[in-house]
């Protein structure tokens, strides 16, 4: 069987130097200023979509029940994730990820130009069209950039590690800059300037991308991976197309059948059923990896390592993504957010995560370093174990706040700090949790699979969107009894889940070993979330 060359192989153009961003290579500086207002775009857009659809028509939404309100918004932010695994696969197989990073963020950019449109002409249908648009652009952007990230630095290290450290800053400082200028333009002003807002700085972006990667990034990324033989390489991008071509007409064909309504779709159906075929998906996309992927044993133990984690990660951000749903809701019905005479925008409380995850990552990365010189540190199993157990006392605080709401009728509202107390919670087991999983990837994925692999991580945050979507409409003031158990429920999930990884977390780790790089002491204070 021929070996395909490495797409970052030798004879790229190197871009090492080290005097454009903070002693990083100038590269970077381009990657983090198009994530950052990528990011900006999708948080900013993100939790004005459920409060818009569950809006009454007098106030500019559309009117959906809640229920279908929030399952739209978990099967989109599902869907988000779940293209990232075709858009690694396109990107491995046929594009390389320089190109598909730049037709990404064009087709996010057409989406959120579609969705501004829909204030004027074309309505849902302008609307949802925009949505699709910013699914399929964002799964080829999403893990081909992060991968990029990790070429500039060949020799791996610590160094690496920092550089991935920056480049998260950029994702949560779009978030947080998103999360403020949308929710105010849209709670304040109107949706359609929240949505405006969040389109203008997609096109930032895709201004920055274009004009800068040339001159920053070299050769990197530029071509897909490639099989010596010639035959062979034209057949897997025959088949590439292939597929491409037929999803776009199947998309295309649901788009026209729903748009004329021969089908009628209900959201929360559609989920329920998507939730299955997202489990199916990593089923047997770990199945053909073992099976057909032609892996040594060791490549076999480090893919066996990232299924265990996948199933982890999926629970952690079912609970995690209920933040643009469930916890979204609760802001905007059961949360006292007045200040000197002034409501606070409900959206603005989920700048709080992104706020708490720039002010304890420095503290993190010092104490993981200083465990590290020690001999001390943790594994990446007891890190997500860990991670579990603090999201779980961030929902375990809200139900008391649930049961506050519930004793008084839904009349009174509950103090800020109740979310924002969960909200802290949830940051310091994101802080365990999601940079390790994304630096494990990198390092335990085979070489030839980093796209698809990084496109797997990501389809544990679409289970989590798709959940956290599911399970939003139970925050609601015609059925406060169901918030309390809500909350319940997904508190026992996490701290199980955490039980259960804490005792696997010695046989991993042994598995983990065998990774071709050693964790680092610096590993793992990455400035990650699910922002991502």
């Amino acid at each position: 069987m021929s070996a395909p060359i490495d797409h970052t192989g030798a004879g790229r153009t190197e871009v090492s130097d080290t005097s454009g961003f903070g002693g990083h290579p100038r590269g970077l500086s381009t990657l983090f200023f198009t994530e950052m207002w990528e990011r900006f775009s999708y948080y900013g857009l993100r939790p004005l979509l459920v409060l818009f659809m569950s809006a009454a028509l007098l106030d500019g939404g559309f009117g959906f029940e809640r229920g279908q309100a929030s399952a739209i918004v978990g099967i989109y932010g599902a869907s988000v994730y779940l293209a990232s695994l075709p858009g690694g696969w396109i990107a491995d197989r046929l594009l390389g990820l320089r190109r598909a990073i730049l037709y990404g963020a064009v087709c996010i950019s057409a989406g959120h130009i579609s969705i501004g449109l829909s204030a004027f002409a074309g309505g849902k249908l302008t609307f949802f069209l925009g949505l699709i648009l910013i699914v399929c652009g964002t799964g080829l952007l999403k893990p081909n950039i992060s991968a990029i990230v990790g070429d500039l630095y060949p020799e791996g290290g610590a160094r690496r590690d920092a550089g991935f450290s920056i480049f998260y800053m950029g994702i949560n400082l779009g978030a947080f800059l998103g999360f403020l200028v949308t929710g105010f333009l849209g709670e304040k002003l109107g949706w359609h300037w929240g949505f405006g807002a969040a389109g203008v700085g997609m096109l930032i972006g895709l201004v920055v991308f274009a004009t800068r990667a040339g001159k920053t990034l070299g050769d990197i990324g530029m071509h897909p991976t490639r099989d010596p033989d010639a035959a062979v390489q034209a057949r897997k991008e025959k088949q590439v197309k292939l597929v491409v071509g037929v999803g776009v007409g199947i998309l295309a064909l649901v788009i026209v059948m729903a748009a004329t309504g021969v089908i009628t779709i209900d959201a929360q159906v559609v989920g329920q059923y998507m939730t299955y075929v997202l489990v199916g998906i990593a089923v047997l996309f770990f199945t053909y990896i073992f099976a057909a992927g032609g892996l040594d044993r060791d490549e076999k133990k480090r893919v066996l390592v990232i299924a265990v984690l996948f199933v982890f990660a999926a629970i952690f951000w079912s609970a995690f993504e209920q933040a643009p749903t469930s916890l979204n809701l609760f802001a905007a019905d059961f949360t006292e957010r007045t200040v000197f005479g002034w409501e606070v925008p409900a959206t603005w409380f989920q700048t709080f995560n992104a706020a708490f995850i720039i002010l304890l990552s420095p503290i993190f990365a010092g104490l993981w370093t200083k465990l590290g010189a020690r001999g001390r540190d943790f594994s990446s199993p007891a890190k997500f174990a860990l991670g579990l157990f603090f999201a779980g006392l961030g929902f375990l605080l809200m139900i008391p706040a649930a049961n506050l709401v519930v004793s008084g009728g839904g009349a009174a509202k509950v103090a800020a700090w109740w979310l924002v107390g969960s909200y802290f919670f949830q940051t310091i087991g994101e802080l365990f949790l999601s940079p390790v999983g994304l630096s494990s990837m990198t390092k335990l994925s085979p070489r030839r699979f980093v796209g698809q692999m990084m496109g797997i991580w990501f389809l544990a945050s679409a289970v989590g969107n798709l959940i956290g979507g599911l399970v939003g409409h139970y925050v609601n003031p015609e059925k406060l009894e169901q918030m309390p158990l809500l909350f319940t429920y997904t508190t026992v999930a996490l701290m199980v889940s955490a039980g259960v990884l804490a005792l696997l977390a010695i046989p991993i780790r042994k598995m983990l070993k065998k990774a071709d790089q050693p964790e680092s002491p610096a590993a793992d204070p990455d400035l990650s979330s699910a922002r991502a």
